[in-house]
């Protein structure tokens, strides 16, 4: 299938929910959502989808852009005026429109309520459902990225040093990234060591890596828009730690019980507990406090996401893209995660990301 032709596919996806929606029109704010649907990857800009029109809204700076990116839309040159809006709308022809409200900041809300013509509805989750599964043009696009990020993490035994800062390990892994062909990081990249590692998210810093540090790095490259994301730990020394061998095993059991058990269909809340069971069991149900994982492709996180809180609707289906993260965070300095991108197949989750698993940096 034809680019052109899976966009077209899409706009029908949506046009297929208005009703169910109970509105004439979706307005689409989202950058991501809105690239999904179009193929336009400017950042200033609206997307509006009527049962019979598709129109964009963007700005000098994109307009051209846009012309050459979204040639299934009609263009509308927008710079930011409530008159300019006035128009957009009139063009579409329509007077109930859903809004995504997880995208629309109060600014734009308080603009769009003066236009007394429409009334806006408010809408959850519209299209980040439809982006769950992905197309195998999507899933080769994230195999190159995760390819990328497998080669550059394989070398962090050579790039990383006793004595060089979480902060220039992150920047050798960005020059690494960005040379072996990634258009740009999937995210900021994370190196916490010692006693930052028991920090999810830590950004780097100024900390210098030390013999006997635990260390994390959690990166991703990003190709034609789709993300990656892999997390490996390191132990700094010639022989990893009694303690530290003993958590590194723990997080590798519980990540291989999804890998071994998760199946489509699963609740998402049934898979997060797969790993969180592992932990439960040794104790250190505590040191496990985020989710398991999460959906990524044109955003790093996106539906689906594992979560106890997850309800009972949200299941594991054939051709999601997902992240299997789990880790185990201690106070005495020790924090380990170890993270695989992943498709769900009818057979299982299969990984997408290879690198070794090794803990020791000599």
């Amino acid at each position: 299938m034809s680019q052109l032709s899976i966009f077209q596919e899409r706009i029908t996806a949506v046009r297929q929910k208005l009703t169910e929606w109970d509105v004439d029109g979706l307005l689409i704010s989202s950058p991501t959502n809105w690239r999904w649907l179009s193929g336009f990857t400017g950042s200033n800009g609206q997307l509006l989808i009527t049962a019979d029109k598709a129109l964009i809204a963007t700005d000098f700076r994109y307009f051209t852009q846009a012309m050459r990116e979204a040639p299934d839309f009609a263009l509308f040159k927008h710079q930011r005026t409530l008159e300019d809006s006035r128009h957009f709308l009139a063009e579409a022809g329509v007077s109930r429109i859903g809004i995504e409200a997880k995208h629309t900041t109060l600014t734009q809300m308080d603009e769009l309520i003066q236009m007394e013509e429409v009334l806006w509805v408010g809408l959850e989750k519209t299209v980040e459902p439809m982006r769950m599964v992905k197309t195998a043009v999507e899933i080769e696009a994230i195999q190159k990225a995760c390819a990328i990020t497998d080669a550059v993490m394989a070398r962090v035994p050579e790039l990383a040093h006793i004595g060089m800062t979480e902060r220039d390990l992150a920047w050798e892994l960005e020059k690494e990234l960005r040379q072996a062909g990634a258009d740009a990081l999937a995210f900021d990249i994370i190196v916490s060591g010692g006693s930052n590692s028991p920090l999810p998210h830590h950004h780097p810093g100024s900390r210098r890596l030390q013999t006997g540090d635990a260390l994390i790095i959690d990166m991703g490259a990003q190709v034609d828009g789709y993300k990656s994301d892999m997390t490996r730990s390191f132990y700094l020394g010639e022989k990893a730690s009694v303690r530290y061998f003993e958590i590194y095993q723990l997080v590798l059991r519980a990540q291989t019980a999804v890998f071994d058990q998760a199946k489509p269909g699963m609740n998402l809340k049934e898979v997060d507990a797969l790993a969180r069971d592992v932990f439960a069991r040794a104790g250190h149900a505590e040191h496990f406090g985020h989710g398991l994982g999460h959906g990524l492709g044109l955003d790093i996180h996106e539906d689906p996401f594992f979560s106890p809180r997850a309800s009972e609707e949200d299941t594991l289906e054939v051709g999601m893209v997902v992240t299997i993260e789990p880790g185990c965070y201690l106070p005495e300095g020790i924090g380990i995660r170890l993270e695989e991108t992943a498709l769900m197949t009818e057979d299982g989750l299969v990984p997408l990301t290879h690198c070794p698993k090794e803990p020791n940096i000599a």
